[in-house]
């Protein structure tokens, strides 16, 4: 076979931080974007959305860490 079972691990945990990068890149863009959005048709609101906003934001980036610890652990204890 051409690809050792470490290196298999090395890739499937850079993937796995990689995805986990990317899908949290995308949800907060998304969720910025909606925010503002939001602020623009009610500006009233700019204050509660924006809280909302950075509370989301954070929770996105707490499990993309997590994904991302994950994959680093399944390098060092394969």
């Amino acid at each position: 076979m051409w690809l050792e079972a470490s290196t298999v691990h090395y890739f499937g945990a850079a993937l796995g931080a990689a995805l986990a990068v990317i899908g949290a890149g995308i949800g907060i863009g998304t969720l910025a974007s909606s925010a503002l959005q939001g602020i623009a048709r009610q500006p009233s609101a700019a204050g509660e959305i924006r809280n909302n906003m950075i509370l989301t934001a954070a929770l996105v980036e707490g499990v993309a860490l997590i994904a991302e610890v994950v994959a680093i652990l399944i390098v060092f204890l394969k």
